[in-house]
């Protein structure tokens, strides 16, 4: 298309506003995630720990990216905003589980072994299972009325947690503690003795 002179295009309204919201999402992500990892390192006495952590994120995305494409909602904005979410509640399920293998190593005296692995996982499954299933049934409702007038980022967020909430409920209890006692123990220490 030929414009004249001293013209030009320039893009707005909701798509320009749409891109912008979707960087400062990212941008203000990459500072949280960035945060996160120092205060991961800080809080957990096994460094292998905050690194299993992090590993356990993509267990969030695989459901998450499933149940997107299966809505044919597209990666949008909510979805993203969605993302971010089941990212936060799939590292609380980890970083439960993981200061509850230090506490038993540490605390209680246990080695660590396949019995102290099984026995931490078992203790937090009904913690874990509790926060996904509250979390899952809250967002219900608006996955079920996606398609309703206003949903347009609340539906594709809540499809998105929903079934990144399933696939790391699922992978933090059967698959995150062999991962962890393959890479993330040590030795038995001898029980602190209190003051």
């Amino acid at each position: 298309m030929k414009l004249p002179p001293n013209t030009h295009l320039e893009f707005a309204g909701a798509s320009v506003a749409e891109q912008q919201a979707r960087d400062e999402l990212l941008l203000y992500s990459a500072m949280a995630f960035a945060l996160i990892v120092v205060i991961l390192f800080a809080c957990f006495r096994w460094a292998a720990h905050a690194w299993l952590v992090l590993l356990n994120l993509p267990f969030a995305l695989i459901g998450s990216i499933i149940a997107i494409a299966a809505s044919s909602t597209g990666l949008s904005l909510g979805a993203l905003v969605g993302l971010i979410t089941v990212f936060g509640v799939s590292a609380r399920n980890a970083i439960l589980l993981f200061s509850h293998y230090e506490h038993l190593v540490e605390k209680e005296g246990q080695s660590w072994d396949v019995a102290t692995a099984v026995r931490g996982a078992q203790e937090r499954f009904i913690p874990i299972v509790l926060t996904a299933s509250i979390t899952a049934l809250g967002l219900l409702p608006l996955a079920v009325e996606m398609n309703r007038p206003g949903q347009e980022i609340s539906g594709p967020m809540a499809i998105a947690v929903l079934g990144g909430l399933i696939s790391s409920t699922i992978l933090n209890l059967l698959i995150l503690p062999v991962i962890a006692l393959r890479f993330g123990g040590r030795k038995a220490s001898p029980p602190r003795a209190a003051f």
